[in-house]
């Protein structure tokens, strides 16, 4: 019998910057999340804020999960965006 091997796939890159969701985007996600990691209420803070991904780990089941350079807490994928361009 041949062994399947799942291969997660990350959305950002360790070294990426990412941009944290709007607030609102993180106080639906507080709401409606109801399995690991949950965000905290104070992550609520930090929406908006540009950071570089520290860490990339996976939740079973392929839920990707991201550490940021100076800024606490886990967060998911859905919580991140690119940064949004300066003109």
């Amino acid at each position: 019998m041949e062994e399947t091997k799942y291969i997660y796939k990350v959305r950002f890159e360790i070294g990426t910057s990412v941009q944290i969701a709007d607030r609102d985007v993180l106080e639906t996600f507080l709401r409606d999340w109801k399995l690991h990691d949950k965000l905290e209420p104070e992550q609520l803070n930090y929406h908006g804020q540009v950071a570089a991904v520290e860490k990339v780990g996976f939740y079973f089941g392929g839920d990707q999960l991201y550490k940021l350079i100076g800024i606490p807490g886990v967060w998911h994928e859905q919580c991140l965006k690119a940064p949004e361009q300066v003109l």
